[in-house]
This record gives structure tokens, C-alpha cells and sequence, in this order.
């Protein structure tokens, strides 16, 4: 496999031509947009986000406008997972609140349009930085962009999410716990060769769960090359990707948000960027225990209990979740190209996992 280190910005950003299993009948598309959504008309061209791992997305142009199609890819998929209809869900009920996402129009279940289902969504004119040390931007501005975030992710655990129709949009009780099953199930459904410290993880973890308050709306995957800045402000305009959103334990989620600061960076560049090795004070990205710091000022917490614990089950997680796409790969359904790199990361994610775990007492 090819390990090259890789620009991520350049190979993330933008759209590219639709090639292999990614492709699909366009006029069709167009004859079925053109009946269910408003304020619609054709000609539309379509091209391919580089960016993404799991569900393949793409730009439409239309003479009504710019849009983003989100689908689940073709062929053999895992249980439960690319669950585009959730995302459409979930996009839809925070539409009233004012959360920034984007305006979600239509949601198509019916395989026989485009051979999967899919929705369609405003497109969002912005910025998506997909390297973590946010380049190109002076020190007030790179400082403000991680406020932002911060205060975003806050937002949303505490949305009121029974007030917007999500009251049963997930099974409120036990979520890591359930994660953990989960992610183990997908992980074993993806194995390629086995891993000590995923066994190790796999083990311990159902055993030494962090405790949990209530549960909120979770994203899942919150992340900064999750969301797209305003072109000139350190503004959210949307947060992107929602397919693994529920409800949750917020901890859980926001200390997934805070691997950047955790795991190391891959060679290839692959994967989630990272903030380890980086001088944050020079940059002025607020440190691991400032960001918390401030979380929990703005959420009314005193503090992240079980941190380590956390630490440990985000980072099987991942590890599990990179293991799903080298899985795809095998099996010919990955929607990125360069989805085959990001398998080298799953070993040193679980070891450092593992470690988290020794920390927090195994």
C-alpha cells in the first residue's frame, strides 16, 4: 500500500470527475429533482468531493441553483451504516433552530432513481480547512475559528431535541456501551488481520464504561474538515456529515472532537489532521485542557471525569471506523481514492488506545 505523504488540502478540496461504481444515471437524477423539489430546474452537470470516506457526495449544478447530493454507495454495506436518511433527518429538524447546516430539500429512499438512496441539500459557499493547524490565517483568526468550533459543538448538546422532533432519534441510555458493541461488531465484519491492543480494547472496554449524565443530540464525527467556515470570518455556516449523529452521552462526543489534539498524524496524511507536534501557543490554538476549560464553562459542567476512559473508546473507535473503510476497500465500495492509505492508521490508534486504557487503570 502506498504510504506517500499526501497535501490534504489539495486532495480533499474541490470536486473531480464521477468515475467507477461512484457513477449513475444523471438525466434521471435531474427527471426526479425536477418533480419533487421546489423551486427547481435543469440543465444540472454533477462532479464528485474529493473529501469523504464513507458516503459519496456531490456537487449539482442547475440552472435553479448550486445543490449537494449526498447518497449511500453502491454494492455490500455494513449493517446499519451510511444511514443518509438519519442525516436528512437531523438536518432537517435543526433547520428550525437556527444550528448551522445547511437547508435540506428532499429525501429519496426509491433505489430505482439512482441505484441507492439519497438526499439533496443547498450547497454552502465557504471555506473547508482540512488541515488541523488551519494555514493561511493569522494567530487571532486561527484562535477565533477553534472558539467557534468549540461553541458550535456546545450548541448542539444543548439543543432542546425533543422540542424539534427528535425526542426518540436514538436509544437515549447506555450509548457507549452500545457504541462499543457496535463498533466492535463492524470492526470484526471488517478485519483484515488482528490487532493485540483492538482485542485488548475490545475486552476492557465493556467493563470499564465512563459514567453517564443525560443524553443529547450528538454529531458523531465533529470535526474541523467537518464544517465549512464563512470565506472571510471566523464563522460557522454549517456542520457537515451527520451519519453517525444520535442521541448520546455528550462527553463521548465532544472527546471525540478532541483526538486532534490526541493522535498523532499519519504519514500518508490520511485521516482525521492532527495536532500533536505542534506549537499551539505560537498558533494560537487554545490547548487540550483550555478547550475543555471552555466547554464546560459554556455547557455548566465543572469538569470531564473518566477523561482518560473517554480517550481510550474514541480511540477504538476510530480505529474501528478507519478498519470499516480498508474493509470497503477490499470489497470495492471505499468512495475516496485515497480511502486505501487510511489502514495503516487503525494498529498505532489501537496501541494508543490501549495506553489510554492502561492510564485509566487496566
Amino acid at each position: 500500500m502506498d504510504n506517500s505523504p499526501i497535501d490534504r488540502q489539495e486532495t480533499f478540496s474541490g470536486t473531480r470527475e464521477i468515475t467507477g461504481p461512484a457513477r449513475f444515471d444523471e438525466a434521471r437524477l435531474e427527471t426526479y429533482l425536477a418533480s419533487e423539489l421546489p423551486g427547481f430546474s435543469g440543465p444540472i452537470s454533477v462532479r464528485q468531493f474529493k473529501g469523504g470516506q464513507s458516503n459519496p457526495t456531490y456537487r449539482i449544478e442547475a440552472a435553479s441553483g448550486a445543490y449537494v447530493m449526498r447518497r449511500k454507495p453502491p454494492g455490500k454495506l455494513l449493517p446499519s451504516a451510511h444511514a443518509v436518511d438519519r442525516e436528512f433527518r437531523v438536518i432537517s429538524a435543526l433547520n428550525q433552530t437556527g444550528f448551522p447546516v445547511p437547508k435540506a430539500h428532499v429525501l429519496c429512499e426509491d433505489e430505482d432513481v439512482i441505484g441507492t438512496a439519497f438526499y439533496v441539500m443547498d450547497f454552502v459557499d465557504g471555506r473547508v480547512i482540512w488541515d488541523a493547524e488551519v494555514p493561511g490565517v493569522d494567530k487571532p483568526e486561527r484562535r477565533a475559528i477553534f472558539q467557534a468550533l468549540n461553541r458550535t459543538i456546545a450548541q448542539l448538546h444543548m439543543t432542546d431535541h425533543e422540542s424539534i422532533g427528535l425526542a426518540e432519534f436514538g436509544k437515549p441510555a447506555n450509548y457507549v456501551a452500545r457504541q462499543v458493541t457496535r463498533w466492535s461488531r463492524q470492526y470484526k465484519a471488517s478485519e483484515t488481520e488482528e490487532l493485540a491492543d483492538m482485542e485488548q480494547l475490545i475486552a476492557w472496554l465493556p467493563e470499564n464504561l465512563p459514567e453517564e449524565g443525560p443524553a443529547t443530540l450528538i454529531h458523531g464525527d465533529f470535526r474541523l474538515d467537518n464544517t465549512i467556515l464563512a470565506p472571510d470570518a471566523p464563522e460557522i455556516l454549517a456542520v457537515l456529515d451527520w451519519e453517525l449523529s444520535t442521541l448520546g452521552d455528550p462527553l463521548a462526543d465532544f472527546t471525540y472532537h478532541l483526538m486532534q489534539w490526541i493522535m498523532p498524524e499519519s504519514e500518508s496524511g490520511a485521516g482525521p489532521g492532527s495536532l500533536v507536534g505542534l506549537d499551539l501557543d505560537a498558533l494560537g490554538i487554545p490547548g487540550v485542557d483550555e478547550y475543555v476549560a471552555l466547554y464546560c464553562e459554556t455547557t455548566g459542567r465543572e469538569g470531564i471525569p473518566d477523561i482518560d476512559s473517554y480517550f481510550a473508546y474514541n480511540l477504538f473507535r476510530i480505529a474501528a471506523i478507519l478498519q470499516g473503510i480498508v474493509g470497503r476497500v477490499r470489497d470495492g465500495t471505499a468512495a475516496s481514492e485515497v480511502a486505501g492509505k487510511v489502514g495503516a492508521r487503525v494498529k498505532p490508534l489501537a496501541k494508543l488506545g490501549w495506553k489510554f486504557a492502561e492510564r485509566a487503570g487496566a
